[in-house]
């Protein structure tokens, strides 16, 4: 049975880490949910992943009625969780966001392996044994996601216990789990995101779209700057604004028939209330571009 593939304008999510909006203790000051939310709607975003646990109303369905009065769908969740500690159970926890998801009529759970520490600064060591119990553990959350009709995909994130190209790839070969390829993270990891997408798009389910600024990315790989001094002095940038080269990811996947989301997302650390409008203006500037590459497949302008 065929599936009809919705438009690619029509798969473009926002996150609210780009209104500065994240799980990091003193990350910087945070918009409230009904500013973020409206101006996803007003900009003309489509859906939005959750945000951090505190963001959204705690219960599923609140949470599901907040965004229905917005005009947004619900496309999925970051949950970082540790699965590399033989002695820690995820399921717990993923279990729990699950419920939300559902409730929401979301699609999609976006892991990242946490280290266990607070902050995206600092990593431990994985060795062959923990290597062991996170790709167990990856195969088992989907078994869970898929039982529940859901998702589950790994995000390779900076920080986390699979940040790098090399790490991704070993997660490629040794789970089943769908990658949610995250092309600024995987960038600043000292990744490929274009070789990702060109060799793996079966296995992408799922796709945070950031542009970097390279020589920002390359002071963190050389531990010049912890990722959140890059970030606060602007390694994010709008689409189309740095070096990664989103329209070869997004060509390679929709070439291949992607089917799944496009989720904005430029990290953001802002240190007080902006003056005018603030992040919002830089998530238009990437929508545009986004919409700029949908208009020139399918041959329109816009």
């Amino acid at each position: 049975m065929s599936t009809t593939i919705l438009p690619l304008e029509e798969r473009v999510a926002g996150a609210p880490i780009s209104w500065g909006v994240c799980e990091v203790p003193g990350w910087g000051w945070q918009y409230d949910p009904a500013t973020v939310l409206d101006q996803m709607s007003d900009v003309g975003l489509a859906a939005t992943e959750f945000g951090p646990e505190d963001f959204l109303p705690a219960d599923p369905d609140a949470k599901a009625d907040l965004l229905a009065t917005k005009g947004l769908r619900a496309v999925g969740q970051f949950v970082p969780v540790v699965l590399h500690d033989p002695g820690h159970d995820p399921l717990p926890e993923v279990e729990q966001a699950m419920e939300g998801l559902v409730a929401a009529r979301a699609s999609t759970v976006v892991l990242a392996a946490a280290t266990g520490q607070e902050g995206y600064d600092a990593r431990p060591e994985l060795d062959d044994a923990g290597w062991a119990t996170l790709l167990a553990n990856l195969d088992r959350l989907r078994e869970a996601a898929n039982a529940r009709g859901l998702v589950a995909t790994l995000h390779p994130h900076v920080g986390t216990m699979v940040e790098s190209g090399e790490e991704t790839d070993r997660v490629l070969a040794g789970s089943s789990i769908g990658l949610c390829l995250d092309t600024g993270h995987l960038l600043i990891g000292g990744g490929d995101p274009v070789r990702v997408a060109q060799e793996h798009p079966d296995r992408i389910a799922h796709v945070h779209l950031k542009d970097v600024r390279l020589e920002w990315a390359r002071k963190v790989q050389a531990g010049e700057a912890t990722y959140t001094e890059a970030v606060a002095d602007g390694m994010y940038v709008p689409l189309g604004d740095g070096d990664v080269d989103v329209a070869a990811i997004v060509n390679a996947l929709e070439d291949h028939g992607y089917a799944g989301w496009y989720v904005l997302e430029q990290d953001t650390i802002l240190a007080g209330e902006p003056d005018g409008d603030g992040p919002v203006d830089d998530v238009r500037t990437s929508l545009y571009f986004l919409l700029g590459l949908a208009a020139q497949r399918s041959g329109v302008g816009i």
